[in-house]
């Protein structure tokens, strides 16, 4: 995977939590059919932490295609992925399960969950306005964003110039589509595109965007957009598709947690933020990066 350097916003993700915190036939994990909730207790009632204990579980937004990430295995009815196992992690540290549930992106970026997942382990940039939806724990990891291009394609060399123009598929509401509109705002970071007028076509996942690329040389897109991990996997399982150029910027990712949830979870958010500095600490997250990555992107070069 290509290195990247970038500002460390560790500090800055911390800050957002603070300021935070001031049946479907989608797959999910399996959790105990009973789960023995105390409606009655005003703590379970008034606080999102507490009742997550009582019931044993907690509910987790993430995505079942976006692979090394996170990702469904149809096969053997098991979530897998790097943030699968964060989520699942964090959940063993809080004494319960993790229901690991798949939600569309656009869904879970939109904030106001009305209560129907308890937070997102999927990836989510810390962004400017996305703080004014959800709170953040510090950042436990940082991806380099790529451009793929078709493994016949031959004309796109030189991002700066031979993207102009050109049909660039990404994900719906990704920090990818905000980049390439100019409109990608991380605090303490600066993003300035040197592609002009690009076509962006979105659609549900990443990998979605890569299913499109895969199609055909310039078939339904030139390019498409996503981290260099999603990239690299595609690669490896036989996707005919190729990262060119260097990356075009790094960013940090972090859990999240609604702003406007009906039961409060400032609790929570401290509880989850501490687990990730202590996963930081003990080496659990670097462990997992080795595993899923082949190298530690949990840390930013200064």
């Amino acid at each position: 995977m290509p290195k990247f350097r970038m500002r460390s916003v560790v500090t800055l993700a911390a800050a957002f939590a603070i300021v935070g915190a001031a049946c479907s036939d989608e797959p999910s994990s399996s959790t105990p059919t009973d789960t023995g909730t105390d409606t009655t207790s005003p703590s379970a009632a008034q606080d999102l932490l507490a009742r997550i204990q009582t019931d044993g579980a907690i509910r987790v937004a993430t995505d079942q295609k976006y692979k090394p990430q996170s990702w469904y295995d149809t096969k053997t009815g098991e979530w897998m992925g790097f943030d699968v196992e964060v989520a699942q992690e964090i959940a063993a540290r809080l004494g319960v399960e993790a229901e690991i549930n798949h939600q569309e992106w656009a869904q879970v970026t939109a904030g106001s969950w009305n209560d129907r997942w308890d937070m997102n382990v999927g990836s989510m940039t810390v962004t400017e306005e996305r703080a004014t939806l959800f709170a953040f724990t510090p950042a436990y990891y940082y991806t380099p964003a790529s451009i793929a291009v078709h493994a016949d394609n031959s004309s796109i060399q030189d991002l700066s110039t031979d993207l102009d123009g050109k049909k660039i598929c990404v994900g719906e509401s990704t920090t990818y589509e905000l980049y390439l509109r100019g409109e990608l705002n991380i605090p303490g970071y600066e993003f300035i595109s040197e592609i002009d007028d690009p076509q962006i076509q979105t659609y549900s996942t990443d990998t979605d965007a890569l299913d499109q690329l895969a199609l055909g040389d310039g078939a339904r897109c030139d390019a498409a957009m996503t981290a260099t991990p999603t990239v690299d996997q595609y690669v490896a399982d036989g996707g005919p598709i190729k990262g060119v150029g260097e990356p075009l910027y790094g960013e940090p990712l972090a859990i999240a947690f609604d702003l406007n949830s009906p039961i409060d979870n400032t609790s929570l958010v401290d509880e989850v933020s501490s687990i990730i500095e202590d996963m930081h600490a003990d080496g659990t997250l670097t462990e997992l990066s080795m595993k899923y990555y082949g190298e530690d992107i949990t840390t930013v070069e200064e």
